[in-house]
């Protein structure tokens, strides 16, 4: 094969020639997050090409023909078996590709392009009562053709099976560049004018059939076997009795074979009614026998999970984000549909009752409410990432995470396969469909030492045997991959593994689709992703990371490329992502760079690095991802750490200074607030915002003179003995102190009266502008003076300066003083949630409330959310704009920063006030400065504005229920 190296730059020109636009990437800020999937492996490509169509994916296999350099393709990036990755040209389908270009209810059928994601296939469909039947845990984010890739089935599987199933036909380009349609009779060109092209094709047919018929009783006793028997190529659907599916046998190839660019799939009905048990058990071999029960009342799903997933969970998110979990250590999740509601209640009721007699149950319920269900299916989808970083710091591994055997097989096998694992001193946290008999399990495996890594192989080649032994499959939906393709001889004779390599060498005679997998397979050992402590950047980071054992090396080391980020919906990570839909702003993608950088693979300028620079620059220091991400990749601490060092004994964007700042220059600004402002609105506040890096699209708030704090505190001293401290933040003192002489009254009101320490700062803004020496001196005076012997409650009205004490303020000093003082810190919402005297309520509140959340509170103050207080308040409804706001303190100020700021607000925050009529809509609540000033910008001039939980609650507050008090 030719040497990739001197290959590039030729492909590159013929890629110019052929298929003029293009986009092809080949710096390091591109190959190093591509050189990972959500598996074990690294292998950086050469470039990344994001093809619009499949004349482009033409023109780069060809290119890639002539020029011998490999091709890998690639959805969404979640393969956990190393499908993904490859050493040439990695095509990436989910950036433009992506399309839905029919749907017919008539037909139940659906054709997409290979990079659409399964969730907006599924919308599509929705609109007609249809749905696509499998649904990975990645559903978010998995493409179609990723599923195709690896015959992908999902949660629900017990009821849809696989992905092959639903598979109509299949649009492929050979590895020659030949455009071809794979269905459920054979093999066609894709354009029958095109008489080479249908030579072509038809010569590989007539090549696939005399290799059919030579091998018919071989592929018809070793393949097919059980449900989701998916390790190497599924021939058997191209026997005689199948009628020559070449579609299906191109299912799970993993793209080794041909490239998929479309796609035909096959619909199903939604069902009307469904219902979910949540049954517990002492351990999973429990709940494993009782399966073969369950699947006789005819499951649409039988989900298993043991207890390590659910304290993960619990211990990442808060207490209440696990509830309907029956007492146990292990559980399963029964879900029944049926057309009647009431008709399936029914049955779950009988089901239970049924378990409850067989007696290995410790518990059981049917669980009714909507959100608690959607909370529970959360628990199960997060599994993979979940297991990986466990409550306790231990890192697990994929690698044997998708085993299958027989149902009725499962509770022998997972016997077995646990003696197995203690018999190597190894833990494993198990989750699965096990309706389907498939297991998943991450694992302690050391990877990171020569010794480790024997060890593993030693244990994979001992697993593989024993799933053989009980009868079961290498892979049940995530392909052999890098992972398991060197042990598929342990699985299939030797005259099948040579049926496979005869299959691919008839569809790649070079062997330039996705080597080393499936065919020829790499070493299940080679090319693994996790460095050797010897070998990673020298780090001496100011942020302690006290949950990550390598410190930052270990804590970037938590993305494990499961790709939760790369979500359109749900939760608010990753805005800038949500944004923009480059890999490159998303979570995963910046860790990933951050690993090369650690490690000092293909971004080789350590802290200094400008790719790393760059990727972090569209980062909003959110924090949702520290929530939301199922490892806790903290990727604004992370930026933090790194603006510290790249910027360290250099000159800083000006912004930096303008902004990272604010809280000195506001104070200073506080003794002449009423000119400053003045001068501010003029063209002398435009040419200071310039000079400043600060965008001339926004008005800058007006400061509030160092007087205005003292009348507001002034009129809401109560004098009674004060129970909490109110911290009055730099951006309430300096821009709407009326907020903390509301938050004062409200204290009062709820009988836990306050105090108010009015000189201190947190020192966020020069933690997101990573100036971390400042910001380590200011926190230092302000733990001083806050760890006085005082024990009383602090209360911060200002969300995200709530969040810097809490967690920024210990990782950064690292002392007990600082975890102290951050132990008692509160946000507003937290205060009246946990310290209000039982009993209290407020003033009459208005019916609706459109509420935005500030992303550090949702992200720091779990379980504590307005949303949730306001409900108990007694209003009627709370329509959350779930998102970032876009603002994200000096992010969205910052010049270059202002088109994402917007795009970000377009998400969720912007249509949210668009609906709304200033003269009869509900009131806008937003206890974030940034958040309320994003607010203003978008709708201040229809005469909206955003009030502070504080404002709304405030007993001495005009009520803000009636039409058009708001504005």
């Amino acid at each position: 094969m030719t040497d990739t190296t001197t290959a590039l730059e030729p492909l590159v020109a013929r890629l110019a020639e052929t298929a003029s636009g293009l986009r092809v990437e080949t710096g390091p800020g591109s190959t190093g997050l591509y050189a990972y999937d959500a598996s074990n492996y690294r292998v950086p490509p050469r470039a990344v090409v994001f093809p619009r169509s499949a004349d482009d994916v033409v023109a780069v296999l060809r290119a890639c023909r002539e020029t011998g350099i490999p091709v890998t393709a690639r959805g969404g990036g979640t393969s956990m078996a190393g499908n993904a990755v490859g050493p040439g040209v990695v095509l990436d389908f989910s950036r433009y590709m992506n399309r839905i270009l029919d749907i017919d209810p008539v037909t139940l059928t659906a054709r997409v392009e290979a990079g659409v994601i399964l969730d907006a296939l599924r919308s599509a469909t929705a609109l007609h009562g249809l749905t696509f039947g499998p649904d990975p845990s990645s559903h978010s984010r998995c493409t179609i053709g990723g599923m195709i890739g690896n015959d992908a089935c999902g949660n629900r599987s017990v009821r849809h099976g696989r992905t092959s199933g639903h598979i109509e036909a299949l649009e492929i380009v050979t590895a020659d560049g030949v455009r071809a349609v794979a269905d459920r009779t054979g093999l066609r060109a894709a354009d029958p004018e095109d008489r080479d092209a249908v030579q072509r094709v038809a010569g590989l047919e007539a090549d696939l059939r005399r290799l059919i018929d030579a091998n018919l009783a071989l592929l018809r006793t070793e393949l097919g076997r059980i449900p989701r028997q998916v390790s190497g190529y599924q021939l058997h659907h191209l026997l005689p009795e199948h009628g020559f599916d070449m579609a299906r046998a191109l299912v799970g190839t993993e793209g080794s074979c041909a490239v998929v660019t479309a796609a035909t799939v096959r619909l199903v009905a939604t069902a009307q009614a469904s219902t979910l048990l949540t049954l517990g058990y002492d351990d999973v071999v429990d709940a494993a026998e009782d399966v073969p029960e369950i699947l006789r009342w005819n499951p649409t799903a039988v989900e298993g999970m043991d207890e390590a997933i659910v304290a993960t969970m619990r211990a990442r998110r808060g207490p209440d984000s696990v509830t309907g979990l029956p007492e146990g250590r292990a559980w399963l999740y029964v879900e029944l549909d049926g057309d009647d509601q009431d008709a399936v209640d029914a049955r779950a009721t009988e089901l239970l009752g049924v378990l409850k007699a067989r007696g290995r149950m410790t518990g059981g319920r049917v669980v009714h409410s909507p959100a608690e269900r959607r909370s529970l299916w959360r628990v199960r989808e997060d599994g993979a990432g979940l297991a990986a970083r466990l409550v306790d710091g231990g890192e697990s591994w994929p690698g044997w995470e998708d085993a299958a055997v027989a149902p009725e097989d499962l509770a022998a096998y997972l016997r077995d396969f646990r003696k197995l694992l203690t018999a190597h001193s190894l833990t494993g946290v198990l989750y699965g469909h096990f309706g389907a008999g498939c297991v998943h399990v991450r694992i302690d495996f050391d990877l990171a030492t020569d010794a480790g890594r024997t060890a593993t192989r030693r244990f994979l080649s001992e697993a593989a045997a024993l799933v053989v032994e009980h009868g079961g499959t290498l892979s049940g939906e995530h392909g052999d991959g890098r992972a398991r393709g060197e042990l598929l001889e342990v699985m299939y004779s030797h005259r099948m593994i040579q049926a496979f390599a005869a299959f691919k060498e008839i569809f790649d005679p070079e062997g330039l689709l996705n080597p080393g997998v499936i065919v020829a397979p790499a070493r299940l050992d080679a090319d693994l992703a996790l460095h050797t402590p010897s070998d990673v950047l020298p780090v001496e980071s100011l942020f302690s990371f006290p949950h990550d054992e390598d410190g930052f090396a270990g804590a970037v080391r938590r993305c494990v490329g499961v790709g939760r980020c790369r979500s359109d919906a749900g939760g608010v990570m990753c805005p800038s992502y949500r944004a923009t839909g480059e890999e490159n702003d998303s979570t995963r993608g910046r860790a990933r760079l951050l690993q090369e950088m650690v490690r000092g693979g293909t971004v080789q300028d350590g802290w200094r690095s400008t790719e790393v620079r760059d990727a972090l620059d569209l980062c909003l220091s959110c924090k949702a991802c520290s929530s939301d991400c199922p490892v806790g990749v903290d990727m604004a601490t992370y930026k933090a750490e790194f603006l510290h060092q790249h910027y360290k004994g250099r000159v800083r964007p000006r912004s930096h200074y303008s902004l990272g700042w604010l809280p000195l220059t506001s104070k200073l600004v506080g003794y002449a607030a009423r000119p400053v402002n003045a001068l501010l609105r003029g063209p002398v506040g435009k040419l200071l915002a310039r000079l400043g890096g600060v965008t001339t699209k926004r008005n800058i708030p007006a400061f509030a003179s160092r007087h205005a704090l003292r009348r507001a505190l002034r009129t809401a001293r109560t004098g009674e003995p004060a129970k909490t401290l109110l911290f009055v933040d730099s951006f309430t003192r300096a821009f709407r102190p009326e907020v903390a002489g509301a938050a004062s009254r409200v204290l009062a009101d709820a009988g836990i009266p306050c105090t108010a320490e009015d000189d201190l700062c947190c020192g966020l803004t020069w933690v997101s502008t990573g100036q971390l020496s400042r910001a380590r001196r200011i926190m230092a005076r302000t733990v001083a003076r806050l760890d006085n012997g005082d024990d009383r409650p602090i209360v911060v009205a200002e969300p995200s300066c709530a969040a810097a004490l809490k967690r920024d303020v210990p990782e950064l000093l690292g002392t007990d003083a600082a975890r102290r003082v951050a132990a008692r810190v509160h946000t507003l919402t937290g205060a009246l949630t946990d310290l209000a005297a039982p009993g209290w309520a407020p003033p009459e509140l208005p019916d609706n409330v459109v509420l935005q959340t500030h992303c550090h509170e949702y992200a720091t103050f779990k379980g504590r959310h307005p949303r949730d207080l306001l409900g108990r308040l007694g209003v009627r409804k709370v329509d959350e704009a779930e998102g970032c706001c876009g603002l994200a303190g000096n992010f969205g100020f910052e010049e270059q920063h202002y088109d994402t700021s917007m795009a970000v607000a377009d998400l969720a925050l912007k249509p949210r006030l668009d609906d709304m009529d200033p003269r009869t809509a509900a009131v806008v609540v937003a206890d974030g400065f940034s958040c309320a000033t994003q607010i203003d910008h978008l709708a201040g001039d229809r005469g909206i504005r955003a009030l502070h939980l504080a404002e709304l609650l405030d007993p001495a507050a005009d009520r803000p229920g009636q039409p058009g008090e708001n504005s």
